[in-house]
Order: C-alpha cells, then structure tokens, then sequence
C-alpha cells in the first residue's frame, strides 16, 4: 500500500479477520488492488522459500516452520471470499461484471471449494487419529464467512 501511496487508515484484529481499514482503494487501478491483496500470501512464499533454503544449508528443524508458511499461503490462495484468494477473485470478477454479480460467483465458489476440503476433512478425520485440524480449518472458515457479512471492497 505504501509502495502506492497510500496509508492504511486503521487495522484491526479479531479472531476471524485482520481487517485493513482503506478508504483509497477506489481510488487505485484494479492491478494495484490486485497487487496490494496478491503480496500477503506471496509474502508468506518467499518466507518458505527463504526458511526452506536455510533448511537445505543448515539442516536444522526449520522445516515444518517452513511448510507452516507454504500451507498459509496456499490457504489464503484459496478462492474463499474473506481470504484473499477470494479478494482476488472478486477483483478480477469485478472487471467484468457488477460488483453485486461478481460477489454472487465469489460466494457460489466459496462454498464449492469448501466443499471438498470438508470431505477431505472427514477422511482424514476417519482414517487417522482423531486429526481433525482440517475439519477445524473448514468450520473457522465458515465462521468467518459469516461474520465477514459479504464485505469486499
């Protein structure tokens, strides 16, 4: 944001959203929005990148803080309307159709692709030790779907 000249007004966290106050961003083209929401979880790749490199070098436990960083990028990816995939996907819907048109195709995809990661949920929740992390990762996303309240920019 900075990099565009512009500052977040307020940043608030809570226990489904960091939520970044930004009263420029109409004013921005859609490709620095785009660029602005696509760098958090890019961020997180280069972290995997750099930790997984010295990983390789030194050799030391750094490797499951490394694939933490790559499953945070990878689930902020997903095209889940209160993540950034999902921002992306609006921005880029957005292009093309109504902003009220392309909220509905965010929300249809979202529950689409929380479909599968619900099922694949239980799978592993069935065949494994009582691991039932993803399970937990797919209500904590539709909690947030919740109470996000379909705000996009």
């Amino acid at each position: 944001m900075l990099i565009f000249g512009s500052k977040p007004k307020k940043i608030s966290i809570s226990l489904f959203e960091i939520a970044i106050n930004d009263e420029s961003r109409q004013q921005r083209s859609d490709l620095q929005n785009f660029l602005i929401v696509f760098f958090g979880p890019f961020a997180n790749f280069i972290c995997f990148i750099i930790i997984f490199l010295i990983y390789l070098c030194i050799g030391t436990d750094l490797l499951k803080f490394a694939y933490v960083n790559l499953s945070l990028c990878l689930l902020n990816l997903l095209p889940v309307m209160s993540f950034d995939g999902g921002q992306l996907l609006y921005i880029l819907l957005s292009r093309r159709f109504t902003g009220h048109t392309a909220e509905k195709a965010v929300n249809i995809i979202t529950f689409i692709a929380l479909f599968p990661i619900a099922v694949l949920g239980f799978i592993i929740l069935f065949n494994s030790d009582y691991n039932f992390s993803l399970l937990f990762v797919c209500g904590y996303i539709i909690l947030s779907l919740v109470f996000k309240n379909n705000r996009y920019f």
